[in-house]
């Protein structure tokens, strides 16, 4: 249980038996996954690496970098889907390394907290579930970590930091926009809140090291963002430039909420931390307030939380650049309390892991649920509740060893629903299928309208070079009597085999996914849903 003084190894093994887990179970996972490499398949065949596309129209609701990481592996090793799923993890390996460094940064002198905090960042369930999907987020992660660095460099008497917070905002705004600001300026400006009153610098520098990194990270990002906007044209430059910004702050059109939604997203933030009372009874006894690197971090993730609770538009994904704070200050509490061992086994740990497994075991009979749902073996639940057994047989351990249990515990909770939900369901978020028969009807001259919302989901598994149509049932019969040997894709909530007459059926999600004939859809309306 021991990360040792060179922790990497060992969590190197973890962080690649989920990645090998997530390539071998699943395919990419509809509709963000699909979307994203499909944005970036449009872009490669395009040959615009610019602007990005999705299905012939400029895509104005994220930046590009995400997209040239998939086209540099691209270039390396030929398209491929490997690379583009494998983006996300190793942005998640850099962001463990910037979040020892600026642990570092913080407490020269604590040795054991930069070694055991990857431990605790990646022992984060919120984190181990999350790391190896398609996401951008975790760029945001990084680059967030990269620029808190650069602000504590700059505490410290070093201009160089500036120039690394302007990189990192820069850099952060090209990943996925403004936001990056959210996550570093407040920080920043409430700097006589935790920097030491004998330490302190001259504001006036302070508050124009801000300045700088500012205009640095806005050079960076407008460096890409202006020539884009003159090339992508009118309703795709007011989208970049004000639209994809304070309209989601004032008012999102997407995944709008009250200002507490993310209050009860806290424990699973902390999770499994939250579930060990002794680290909390000792966070009052660590003197966090008494240290600089303490107040930090506090100010950190107080600010940071508040102004995403004032935003508009939420997530639970939008809080992950906030693990790295949680991590640095469950570290130092637990490297505060000494060589002392835990008085009690992790029994709400326990407790939680064994309501897991159960749940996951009950799955084939819960009200509503998906048609696959019904093929889970409950043995899979078992074998997360045996987990929750043994750490009730586990004595009570040193608290420098519980980041290497809980990192464990978090990987084999995840790798069991990797192996025993996403691969038992995967079949009903598999498109290749339909992707091929999609891709050869076009290559073959025919129309191929989808209905409802395109998302882009066929366009890298068929390796469409051509966009889709967009029909609605009220549309679409007009769609089939104008082309009839055309093809068109419908979505029914409930999983259904009983499509006569369709040229393609598969479950999808929790209902299922039929391709018509347009000829049928004019004949016969009524088989849409």
């Amino acid at each position: 249980m021991n990360p040792g003084a060179r922790p990497w190894l060992g969590l190197g093994a973890l962080w690649l038996v989920l990645v090998v887990l997530a390539l071998l179970t699943r395919p990419l996972f509809p509709m963000d996954e699909t979307r994203y490499v499909g944005v970036a398949w449009e872009m490669w065949q395009r040959g615009d690496f610019l602007v990005p596309f999705l299905n012939g129209e400029p895509y104005s609701h994220k930046p590009p970098l995400f997209f040239w990481l998939m086209h540099a592996g691209w270039w390396l090793f030929g398209v491929n889907e490997w690379w583009p799923r494998s983006v996300a993890p190793l942005v998640s390996l850099g962001a463990l390394f910037a979040s020892v460094r600026l642990a570092a940064c913080l407490w020269p002198q604590d040795v054991a907290t930069r070694r055991l905090v990857p431990w605790v960042l990646f022992g984060s369930v919120f984190w181990t579930a999350f790391y190896s999907w398609v996401q951008i987020d975790m760029l945001l992660v990084l680059f967030s970590v990269t620029a808190m660095l650069g602000i504590v460099t700059a505490a410290h008497g070093r201009l160089a930091g500036w120039l690394l917070a302007g990189i990192a905002i820069g850099l952060g705004g090209l990943a996925k926009g403004p936001v990056i600001l959210l996550h570093v300026l407040p920080v920043a400006l409430l700097a006589p809140l935790w920097i030491e009153a004998g330490r302190a610098p001259s504001w006036a520098r302070w508050y124009g090291g801000i300045v700088v990194s500012l205009l640095v990270g806005s050079a960076i990002t407008m460096g890409w963002a202006l020539p884009a906007a003159q090339a992508g044209g009118e309703a795709y430059r007011e989208a970049i430039l004000w639209g994809q910004t304070a309209d989601r702050l004032v008012r999102s059109f997407a995944h709008a909420h009250p200002w507490w939604w993310y209050l009860p997203w806290l424990p699973v933030l902390a999770a499994p931390w939250v579930l060990l009372p002794w680290l909390w009874r000792r966070c009052t006894r660590a003197g966090l307030l008494r240290d600089p690197g303490g107040r930090f971090c506090l100010v950190w993730l107080v600010s940071v939380f508040v102004l995403f609770s004032l935003v508009s538009g939420k997530q639970a994904k939008y809080l992950l650049p906030l693990l790295p704070v949680v991590a640095l200050l469950v570290t130092r509490v637990i490297t505060r309390s000494g060589e002392q061992p835990a008085l009690r086994r992790p029994v709400w740990l326990a407790a939680a892991v064994l309501i897991a497994g159960a749940l996951v075991a009950a799955l084939p009979w819960f009200p509503g649920r998906a048609a696959w749902m019904m093929e889970i073996q409950p043995l899979w639940g078992g074998l997360i509740m045996a987990a929750g057994l043994v750490l009730l047989l586990f004595r009570p351990l040193r608290d420098r060893h519980y980041p290497v249990l809980l990192a464990l515990v978090s990987v084999y909770l995840i790798g069991v629903a990797h192996l025993g939900v996403l691969r038992t369901g995967a079949h009903a978020y598999d498109l290749r299928e339909v992707s091929a028969l999609i891709a050869r009807a076009q290559a073959a001259g025919h129309a191929v309208a989808n209905l409802a919302i395109y998302h882009g989901q066929f366009h890298f598994y068929g390796r469409l070079d051509q966009p889709l149509e967009v029909t609605f049932p009220s549309r679409a019969g007009v769609w089939g009597r104008k082309n009839p040997d055309g093809y068109l894709v419908a979505y029914y909530r409930a999983d259904r085999s009983d499509h006569p007459g369709a040229v393609h059926v598969q479950a999808f999600r929790s209902g299922s996914l039929a391709v018509w004939r347009g000829a049928t859809v004019a004949a016969d309306p009524g088989l849409l849903p």
